[in-house]
């Protein structure tokens, strides 16, 4: 038997675009590691009948209903006496949570006022879900036999909240039935050429296993889903075809988890035992900042040279005067000369440098808006790559960031194999 559930997020900065929903996205990821399908997402306003309305249609259609935001102590928190009208109760103080938030109060040396006391206060006929990490408690309801489950809309304090307080019940609760997913990431290759090289495999799956392709600027996933109660036969009708798609994309298979590059780049240092430096012109900095978003990057991690200027890059990485009046800064000759340098200076196994014209301005006829050179080196061999991308700045620093760790991945796979 399949469970469904359904996410409303609750907030006028969700209509406007002031805040990025990214509940729904942990929600929904901690549901399909249960076997609990996401059927609807519903954004909403700060808007009594709009929550009702949304719980209203919501109830009947699910086992279980989430709600995250609006449980502060403001005016325009309005989401738990709402819930308490709705679920026929009334609020009244829990002393446990009232406890905990003195104590919030009291740990950061600020008055406890009035209208905070209202964070101890919940609907009579809630379980309370304990926010260890804020002052507004997580509500548990339930009716019609769907389980309705409100939570702060701090992401952190959501999060934790669901980890150490809903999952365990819900897992306990909801069993036997499962939503397993295989993801494949490619990397140097279009969705619709990955499309016609796997057309005989997609369409030789069976009912039960459905293909997802999953784009993203510099790589495209392949996530292969299968649903149902026997997880082991399921796990191993899925590996077959996700072998077959190895098998067939060979070296455009950059991972066979859903990874991020960089942790893909990480472990192929780690195996390795390599450290990494950069020495960044166009990227500012964003290949750095990728790499060391991840625990533990200084065990491969020695640092990066952001040489945007060009006397930066004559300073501090000893590209010739004459190159950059010559070729330029950006050219194979300055690239090469960048993460040479860079790689003697900071004393790395490898070293890679870029440098490029993101846009919108800066280009010529010769150098077009989007030319990226990249230089990957180690002690006794250099390898130079030149790059065209085509979308704005962002975009085009986002892809070449990503180039720029694919870079590193195939040249680690080909020098140290």
């Amino acid at each position: 038997m399949s469970y469904n559930s359904i996410i409303i997020t609750i907030g006028d900065e969700l209509l406007i675009g002031q805040t990025i929903d990214t509940n729904s996205a942990f929600i929904a990821q901690q549901l399909n590691k249960s076997g609990i399908q996401v059927k609807r997402r519903i954004a909403i306003g700060d808007d009594r009948n709009a929550i009702s309305d949304a719980l209203n249609e919501s109830i009947p259609n699910a086992d279980i209903v989430f709600l995250t935001g609006g449980l502060g102590p403001t005016a325009d928190d309005i989401t738990k006496p709402l819930l308490s009208e709705y679920f026929g109760g009334k609020l009244t103080v829990n002393e446990t949570v009232l406890a905990h938030v003195k104590q919030i109060f009291s740990r950061r040396n600020r008055p406890f006022l009035e209208r905070n006391l209202r964070q101890a206060e919940v609907p009579e006929n809630c379980q309370v879900l304990f926010n260890r990490l804020g002052t507004a408690p997580g509500m548990w309801f339930e009716q019609d036999n769907c389980i309705i489950i409100s939570l702060p809309g701090v992401p952190f304090e959501m999060q934790t909240i669901v980890e150490e307080e809903v999952m365990p019940r819900l897992s306990e609760r909801f069993k036997g039935y499962y939503i397993y997913h295989k993801t494949l990431m490619t990397v140097g290759i279009g969705e619709s050429f990955i499309a016609e090289k796997i057309l005989d495999i997609e369409n030789a799956l069976p009912a039960d296993i459905h293909l997802a392709y999953l784009p993203t600027p510099g790589f495209v996933k392949l996530r292969l889903t299968s649903e149902g109660s026997d997880k082991a036969k399921m796990e191993h009708e899925v590996e077959i075809r996700a072998q077959l798609i190895q098998q067939r994309l060979g070296d455009y298979i950059a991972a066979t988890e859903d990874i991020s590059l960089e942790e893909i780049v990480a472990n192929a240092l780690k195996e390795h035992r390599l450290t990494l430096s950069l020495a960044e012109s166009c990227t500012g900095g964003y290949v750095a900042n990728k790499i060391t978003n991840l625990a533990g990057s200084s065990a491969y991690f020695k640092g990066s040279i952001v040489s945007y200027a060009n006397e930066v890059k004559e300073d501090l990485l000893s590209v010739k005067h004459e190159t950059l009046m010559t070729a330029g800064a950006v050219s194979e000759a300055t690239v090469k000369q960048m993460a040479e340098k860079g790689r003697e200076v900071l004393k790395s196994d490898i070293a890679l440098s870029i440098s490029g014209i993101l846009g919108p301005g800066g280009a010529t006829d010769e150098k077009p808006v989007g030319l990226v050179w990249m230089a990957i080196c180690n002690k006794n061999i250099t390898v130079t790559k030149e790059f065209h991308f085509f979308y704005d700045r962002l975009r085009n620093k986002e892809l070449a960031s990503n180039a720029a760790l694919d870079m590193i991945r195939m040249f680690i796979a080909e020098h140290y194999a």
